[in-house]
Protein backbone atom coordinates (compact mmCIF):
# COMPACT_ATOMS: atom_id res chain seq x y z
CA UNK A 1 0.00 0.00 0.00
CA UNK A 2 2.68 2.25 0.69
CA UNK A 3 4.13 1.42 -2.44
CA UNK A 4 0.59 2.67 -3.79
CA UNK A 5 0.78 5.50 -2.50
CA UNK A 6 4.23 6.38 -4.05
CA UNK A 7 3.27 5.38 -7.29
CA UNK A 8 0.29 8.19 -6.74
CA UNK A 9 2.11 10.88 -5.52
CA UNK A 10 1.78 12.99 -8.57
CA UNK A 11 -2.14 12.67 -8.15
CA UNK A 12 -4.41 15.31 -7.33
CA UNK A 13 -5.93 14.53 -3.31
CA UNK A 14 -9.34 12.67 -4.72
CA UNK A 15 -7.38 10.69 -7.33
CA UNK A 16 -5.11 9.87 -4.52
CA UNK A 17 -7.36 8.12 -3.18
CA UNK A 18 -9.12 6.48 -5.99
CA UNK A 19 -5.80 4.81 -6.42
CA UNK A 20 -5.51 4.11 -3.20
CA UNK A 21 -8.76 2.13 -2.94
CA UNK A 22 -7.72 0.65 -6.90
CA UNK A 23 -4.62 -1.02 -4.71
CA UNK A 24 -6.83 -2.35 -1.86
CA UNK A 25 -8.96 -3.90 -3.90
CA UNK A 26 -6.64 -5.46 -6.37
CA UNK A 27 -4.84 -6.63 -3.02
CA UNK A 28 -7.48 -7.96 -1.37
CA UNK A 29 -9.00 -10.28 -4.36
CA UNK A 30 -5.38 -11.82 -4.46
CA UNK A 31 -5.95 -13.66 -1.36
CA UNK A 32 -9.58 -14.06 -0.43
CA UNK A 33 -8.74 -16.77 1.86
CA UNK A 34 -6.12 -14.19 4.29
CA UNK A 35 -7.74 -12.71 6.93
CA UNK A 36 -4.70 -10.72 8.05
CA UNK A 37 -4.46 -8.76 4.29
CA UNK A 38 -7.63 -7.50 5.14
CA UNK A 39 -7.26 -6.54 8.32
CA UNK A 40 -3.80 -4.53 7.15
CA UNK A 41 -5.45 -3.05 4.55
CA UNK A 42 -8.31 -2.04 6.52
CA UNK A 43 -6.22 -0.77 9.22
CA UNK A 44 -4.11 1.55 6.81
CA UNK A 45 -7.50 3.06 5.00
CA UNK A 46 -8.95 3.53 7.75
CA UNK A 47 -5.87 5.67 9.21
CA UNK A 48 -5.53 7.77 5.80
CA UNK A 49 -9.15 9.09 5.64
CA UNK A 50 -9.22 9.78 9.23
CA UNK A 51 -6.42 11.97 8.37
CA UNK A 52 -6.71 15.66 6.83
CA UNK A 53 -3.49 16.36 5.33
CA UNK A 54 -1.99 16.76 1.64
CA UNK A 55 -0.68 13.87 -0.64
CA UNK A 56 2.51 14.46 0.42
CA UNK A 57 1.92 13.85 4.50
CA UNK A 58 -0.75 10.69 3.55
CA UNK A 59 2.25 8.83 1.72
CA UNK A 60 4.67 9.47 4.62
CA UNK A 61 1.12 8.25 7.18
CA UNK A 62 0.99 4.90 4.64
CA UNK A 63 4.49 4.35 5.83
CA UNK A 64 3.47 5.13 9.31
CA UNK A 65 1.04 2.92 9.67
CA UNK A 66 2.71 0.01 7.96
CA UNK A 67 5.97 0.28 10.57
CA UNK A 68 2.71 0.12 13.29
CA UNK A 69 1.56 -3.07 11.77
CA UNK A 70 4.92 -4.81 11.47
CA UNK A 71 5.74 -4.01 15.17
CA UNK A 72 2.31 -4.90 16.38
CA UNK A 73 2.74 -8.83 14.68
CA UNK A 74 6.49 -8.78 15.81
CA UNK A 75 5.14 -7.89 19.26
CA UNK A 76 1.85 -10.55 18.79
CA UNK A 77 4.51 -13.62 17.57
CA UNK A 78 6.67 -12.68 20.21
CA UNK A 79 3.93 -13.32 22.87
CA UNK A 80 2.32 -16.39 21.15
CA UNK A 81 5.98 -17.85 21.65
CA UNK A 82 5.53 -17.03 25.12
CA UNK A 83 2.31 -18.64 25.85
CA UNK A 84 3.17 -21.77 23.76
CA UNK A 85 6.57 -22.21 24.51
CA UNK A 86 5.03 -24.11 28.22
CA UNK A 87 3.29 -26.76 25.90
CA UNK A 88 6.74 -28.50 24.47
CA UNK A 89 7.96 -27.67 28.21
CA UNK A 90 5.58 -29.65 29.48
CA UNK A 91 6.13 -32.69 26.91
CA UNK A 92 9.56 -32.31 27.39
CA UNK A 93 9.00 -32.88 31.18
CA UNK A 94 6.81 -35.77 30.31
CA UNK A 95 9.95 -37.32 28.82
CA UNK A 96 12.09 -36.83 31.05
CA UNK A 97 13.86 -34.22 29.04
CA UNK A 98 14.55 -36.62 25.78
CA UNK A 99 13.77 -34.58 22.47
CA UNK A 100 10.15 -33.18 21.01
CA UNK A 101 8.98 -33.86 18.16
CA UNK A 102 6.86 -31.44 17.00
CA UNK A 103 5.72 -31.62 13.01
CA UNK A 104 5.12 -28.49 11.20
CA UNK A 105 2.84 -27.85 7.84
CA UNK A 106 3.76 -25.00 5.34
CA UNK A 107 5.53 -21.88 6.50
CA UNK A 108 4.40 -19.90 9.62
CA UNK A 109 8.15 -18.41 10.27
CA UNK A 110 9.46 -15.21 10.35
CA UNK A 111 9.79 -15.15 6.46
CA UNK A 112 5.46 -15.40 6.27
CA UNK A 113 5.21 -13.01 9.54
CA UNK A 114 7.98 -10.69 11.21
CA UNK A 115 10.77 -11.88 13.51
CA UNK A 116 9.45 -15.01 15.35
CA UNK A 117 6.82 -16.22 13.33
CA UNK A 118 3.87 -17.74 14.43
CA UNK A 119 3.75 -21.58 14.68
CA UNK A 120 7.29 -21.65 14.67
CA UNK A 121 7.29 -18.84 17.75
CA UNK A 122 7.34 -21.64 20.54
CA UNK A 123 9.73 -24.36 19.02
CA UNK A 124 12.74 -20.99 18.59
CA UNK A 125 11.67 -20.02 22.19
CA UNK A 126 12.20 -23.89 23.20
CA UNK A 127 14.83 -24.00 21.28
CA UNK A 128 16.90 -21.15 22.97
CA UNK A 129 15.51 -21.99 26.28
CA UNK A 130 17.82 -25.11 25.91
CA UNK A 131 15.02 -27.62 25.08
CA UNK A 132 15.73 -30.60 22.57
CA UNK A 133 13.23 -29.75 20.07
CA UNK A 134 13.24 -31.94 16.44
CA UNK A 135 10.97 -30.65 13.65
CA UNK A 136 9.53 -32.50 11.16
CA UNK A 137 9.19 -30.29 8.41
CA UNK A 138 6.36 -30.77 5.38
CA UNK A 139 7.32 -30.17 2.18
CA UNK A 140 3.39 -28.66 1.65
CA UNK A 141 3.02 -29.25 -2.03
CA UNK A 142 1.97 -27.55 -4.42
CA UNK A 143 4.39 -24.65 -3.52
CA UNK A 144 6.66 -26.48 -1.18
CA UNK A 145 6.87 -23.58 1.57
CA UNK A 146 7.90 -26.06 3.99
CA UNK A 147 10.73 -27.39 1.88
CA UNK A 148 12.21 -24.05 0.49
CA UNK A 149 11.17 -21.93 3.83
CA UNK A 150 10.54 -23.42 7.03
CA UNK A 151 13.66 -25.76 6.86
CA UNK A 152 15.92 -23.27 5.86
CA UNK A 153 14.69 -20.82 8.71
CA UNK A 154 15.14 -24.03 10.87
CA UNK A 155 18.39 -24.16 9.83
CA UNK A 156 19.29 -20.38 10.07
CA UNK A 157 18.20 -20.73 13.88
CA UNK A 158 20.38 -24.36 14.07
CA UNK A 159 16.98 -25.77 15.74
CA UNK A 160 17.26 -29.83 14.01
CA UNK A 161 14.75 -30.76 11.42
CA UNK A 162 13.83 -33.59 8.92
CA UNK A 163 11.54 -32.28 5.65
CA UNK A 164 9.24 -35.38 4.83
CA UNK A 165 6.51 -35.61 1.80
CA UNK A 166 3.20 -34.51 2.72
CA UNK A 167 1.65 -37.58 3.24
CA UNK A 168 4.58 -38.90 5.91
CA UNK A 169 3.02 -37.69 9.02
CA UNK A 170 0.11 -40.13 9.50
CA UNK A 171 2.80 -42.82 9.49
CA UNK A 172 5.19 -40.44 12.12
CA UNK A 173 2.18 -40.47 14.19
CA UNK A 174 1.07 -43.73 14.01
CA UNK A 175 4.57 -44.91 15.17
CA UNK A 176 4.74 -42.49 18.34
CA UNK A 177 7.62 -40.44 16.60
CA UNK A 178 5.07 -36.60 16.47
CA UNK A 179 4.70 -35.42 20.16
CA UNK A 180 2.71 -32.44 19.31
CA UNK A 181 1.36 -30.44 16.18
CA UNK A 182 1.81 -26.92 15.48
CA UNK A 183 -0.01 -24.58 12.49
CA UNK A 184 -0.62 -21.18 11.66
CA UNK A 185 -3.71 -20.24 10.06
CA UNK A 186 -4.83 -17.99 6.67
CA UNK A 187 -8.11 -17.41 8.93
CA UNK A 188 -10.21 -18.81 11.76
CA UNK A 189 -13.44 -18.20 12.70
CA UNK A 190 -14.67 -17.07 16.10
CA UNK A 191 -15.92 -20.66 16.70
CA UNK A 192 -12.72 -22.45 15.95
CA UNK A 193 -12.39 -23.61 12.69
CA UNK A 194 -9.50 -22.89 11.05
CA UNK A 195 -8.43 -22.22 7.40
CA UNK A 196 -4.56 -23.04 6.94
CA UNK A 197 -2.60 -24.10 3.89
CA UNK A 198 -4.11 -27.48 1.63
CA UNK A 199 -3.58 -30.70 3.83
CA UNK A 200 -3.90 -29.26 7.35
CA UNK A 201 -7.37 -30.70 7.81
CA UNK A 202 -5.50 -34.48 6.75
CA UNK A 203 -3.08 -33.90 9.64
CA UNK A 204 -5.82 -33.12 11.92
CA UNK A 205 -7.64 -35.75 11.11
CA UNK A 206 -4.24 -37.68 11.62
CA UNK A 207 -3.60 -36.34 15.05
CA UNK A 208 -6.67 -36.98 16.72
CA UNK A 209 -6.85 -41.02 15.59
CA UNK A 210 -3.21 -41.13 16.99
CA UNK A 211 -4.09 -39.04 20.19
CA UNK A 212 -1.64 -36.45 19.34
CA UNK A 213 -2.05 -32.64 20.31
CA UNK A 214 -2.56 -30.06 17.44
CA UNK A 215 -2.66 -26.92 18.13
CA UNK A 216 -3.23 -23.49 15.90
CA UNK A 217 -1.19 -20.53 16.27
CA UNK A 218 -2.35 -17.34 15.10
CA UNK A 219 -2.25 -13.53 16.21
CA UNK A 220 -5.66 -12.16 16.40
CA UNK A 221 -5.41 -10.05 13.36
CA UNK A 222 -6.21 -13.51 11.65
CA UNK A 223 -9.66 -14.34 13.16
CA UNK A 224 -12.67 -13.79 11.55
CA UNK A 225 -15.20 -11.99 13.97
CA UNK A 226 -18.32 -12.15 11.11
CA UNK A 227 -18.44 -15.68 9.87
CA UNK A 228 -19.22 -18.78 12.19
CA UNK A 229 -18.92 -21.95 9.70
CA UNK A 230 -15.46 -22.28 8.60
CA UNK A 231 -16.01 -24.87 6.07
CA UNK A 232 -19.34 -23.46 4.26
CA UNK A 233 -18.30 -19.52 4.46
CA UNK A 234 -14.29 -19.46 4.26
CA UNK A 235 -13.55 -18.58 0.84
CA UNK A 236 -10.62 -21.03 -0.62
CA UNK A 237 -8.43 -19.63 -3.22
CA UNK A 238 -8.20 -21.32 -5.98
CA UNK A 239 -4.91 -21.18 -7.94
CA UNK A 240 -3.20 -21.55 -11.40
CA UNK A 241 -2.89 -24.90 -12.17
CA UNK A 242 0.77 -25.00 -13.15
CA UNK A 243 1.80 -24.58 -9.64
CA UNK A 244 0.56 -28.47 -9.43
CA UNK A 245 1.80 -29.72 -12.44
CA UNK A 246 5.29 -28.28 -12.08
CA UNK A 247 7.81 -28.01 -9.93
CA UNK A 248 10.54 -25.71 -8.96
CA UNK A 249 14.01 -25.66 -7.98
CA UNK A 250 17.58 -25.12 -8.65
CA UNK A 251 19.34 -26.60 -11.38
CA UNK A 252 23.02 -26.19 -11.95
CA UNK A 253 22.88 -23.18 -10.03
CA UNK A 254 19.67 -21.92 -11.82
CA UNK A 255 15.65 -21.65 -10.45
CA UNK A 256 14.15 -24.13 -13.11
CA UNK A 257 10.62 -25.14 -13.79
CA UNK A 258 10.22 -29.03 -14.52
CA UNK A 259 7.18 -30.33 -15.71
CA UNK A 260 5.83 -33.49 -13.44
CA UNK A 261 2.47 -34.22 -15.26
CA UNK A 262 1.01 -34.85 -18.82
CA UNK A 263 0.22 -31.17 -20.27
CA UNK A 264 -2.58 -32.64 -21.51
CA UNK A 265 -4.26 -33.66 -18.07
CA UNK A 266 -6.49 -31.12 -16.09
CA UNK A 267 -5.17 -30.14 -12.27
CA UNK A 268 -6.88 -28.28 -9.31
CA UNK A 269 -5.40 -26.41 -6.90
CA UNK A 270 -7.03 -25.72 -4.03
CA UNK A 271 -4.90 -23.42 -2.05
CA UNK A 272 -6.36 -23.84 1.90
CA UNK A 273 -8.71 -26.18 3.69
CA UNK A 274 -10.23 -26.00 6.68
CA UNK A 275 -9.90 -28.08 10.17
CA UNK A 276 -13.30 -27.95 12.22
CA UNK A 277 -12.89 -26.68 15.82
CA UNK A 278 -13.69 -30.43 17.22
CA UNK A 279 -10.15 -31.14 15.75
CA UNK A 280 -7.89 -28.37 17.33
CA UNK A 281 -6.93 -29.01 20.86
CA UNK A 282 -6.30 -25.44 21.27
CA UNK A 283 -5.61 -22.03 19.63
CA UNK A 284 -2.34 -20.10 20.44
CA UNK A 285 -2.89 -16.23 20.44
CA UNK A 286 -1.16 -13.54 22.04
CA UNK A 287 -3.40 -13.30 24.77
CA UNK A 288 -3.23 -16.70 25.91
CA UNK A 289 -3.92 -20.22 24.91
CA UNK A 290 -7.61 -21.08 24.51
CA UNK A 291 -10.25 -23.62 23.59
CA UNK A 292 -11.15 -23.79 19.91
CA UNK A 293 -14.70 -22.64 20.43
CA UNK A 294 -16.60 -19.04 20.71
CA UNK A 295 -16.34 -19.22 24.32
CA UNK A 296 -12.72 -20.07 24.27
CA UNK A 297 -12.14 -17.25 21.76
CA UNK A 298 -14.66 -14.28 23.38
CA UNK A 299 -13.16 -15.33 26.72
CA UNK A 300 -9.37 -13.98 25.60
CA UNK A 301 -11.22 -11.22 24.04
CA UNK A 302 -13.93 -10.24 25.77
CA UNK A 303 -14.60 -6.66 23.48
CA UNK A 304 -15.46 -8.90 20.40
CA UNK A 305 -18.27 -10.08 22.46
CA UNK A 306 -20.82 -7.20 21.04
CA UNK A 307 -19.76 -7.65 17.80
CA UNK A 308 -20.18 -10.71 17.35
CA UNK A 309 -24.24 -11.02 18.63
Amino acid sequence: MYLAALSACDETDSNFMHKLDQAVAILRSSRPTAMNLFWALDHQMNGIREFDGNVKAKIQLMLDLAGEIAAEELESCRLIGEHGVGLIESISQAKSGETVNILTHCNAGWLACVDYGTATAPIYLAHDNGIKVHVWVDETRPRNQGARLTAWELGQHGVPHTIVADNVGGHLMQHDMVDMVITGSDRTVYTGDVANKIGTYLKALAAQDNSVPFYVALPSSTFDWENTDGVAQIPIEQRDESEVKNIIGLNEGEIRSVLLAPETSAAANYAFDVTPSRLVTALITERGICSANESGVLGLFPEKSDQVK
